[in-house]
This record gives C-alpha cells, structure tokens and sequence, in this order.
C-alpha cells in the first residue's frame, strides 16, 4: 500500500526554523518526484517545492526562495523541506505528494499520493 506520512509539524516563533519529513512506505520514494505543498485556512493550496528523482530541485514561491530548502535521503525513503526564517505568512498545513512520474509541477493536479498534513504555526 502506497503511503507518504508528513512529520516535523509544531509552533515556532517568528524567524525560527522547522525541518518537515516526508516517508514513504509501499514504494521507492528515489524512482519518483516528490512535492510539498501548503495550504493556509481560507487559501487554496499552493506548491511549495519539488525534486525529482534525480535531485534537480524547483520552489515556486519568490517569497520562500533562500529560506527553504528541498533534499532527499534515498536511505532512509525520505524527503525532507527545511523552513527557516519562518514568518507568520508560513501557516498553513503542510503536505507532501507525489505524481508517481519523474517530474515536478506546482500545481497539484497529476499528484497521485497525498500524505495526510503536518500542521505549522508560526506565531510570538
């Protein structure tokens, strides 16, 4: 059974910093592109970031460029979203996905698999 379990989720202070991981079980997470997405109370969801399966990497939001980075640990069959400098706008429940292809898009559509969320609050 195909499954992408989101952790790392919590209440950080304005400026600080989150690492969210992204597991999956059921299949091998390095064959495939793997997204995150967000999406805050009362906002559609947004595309956050994306690698594919051989480690190009693609953020979709200027306001998170320099602040949040994308790796995976093909060992461990985890993706994991480094946020720092986080700011109150980063709210929102974060999700990973896949498309089960090797390619990235920040829309969701064509994304197959969907982990169930990983609720980050950024907050004084």
């Amino acid at each position: 059974q195909v499954q992408l379990v989101e952790s790392g989720g919590g209440l950080v202070q304005p400026g600080g910093s989150l690492r969210l991981s992204c597991t999956a079980s059921g299949f091998t997470l390095d064959d495939y592109a793997i997204g995150w997405f967000r999406q805050a109370p009362g906002k559609e969801r947004e595309g956050v970031s994306c690698i594919t399966h051989w480690g190009s990497t693609a953020y979709y939001l200027d306001s998170l460029k320099g602040r949040f980075t994308i790796s995976r640990d093909n060992a461990k069959n985890t993706v994991s979203l480094q946020m720092n400098s986080l700011k109150p706008e980063d709210t929102a429940v974060y999700y990973c996905a896949t498309p089960m292809n090797h390619y990235c898009s920040g829309s969701g559509r064509g994304y197959t698999y969907w982990g169930q969320g990983t609720q980050v609050t950024v907050s004084s």
